[in-house]
């Protein structure tokens, strides 16, 4: 069984681009782990020591806390390939489409 993936997109207020970002996540969470995925959306103005305690430099920031390793992931996560290697979903390699499962 596949682990679930936890991630958190630090966002400040409601930005176009962190709205954005919440949009492009959404859109590839539910393309690509449907129902094996919890997203948490944190606005650093609302929750400042949130962000001071994942070291949060910018935003948007995209965290995946589960499974490990951690991995960061800055912007507004509209390169979706850069989203798919972030959260070790797509690599390299993968692009030929040799999958093995």
């Amino acid at each position: 069984m596949m682990g679930k993936y936890l991630l958190r997109l630090y966002i400040t207020g409601r930005t176009p681009q962190g709205n954005r970002a919440i949009a492009n996540l959404q859109r590839i969470c539910q393309t690509e782990l449907a129902g094996r995925y919890e997203m948490e959306v944190i606005d650093v103005i609302e929750d400042p020591q949130a962000a001071e305690d994942a070291r949060i430099i910018a935003t948007p920031t995209l965290i995946k806390a589960l499974p490990p390793p951690l991995r960061r992931i800055i912007g507004d996560l509209s390169n979706k390939d850069k989203v798919l290697v972030g959260l070790d979903l797509s690599g390299p390699d993968d692009l030929v489409g040799d999958h093995h499962d």
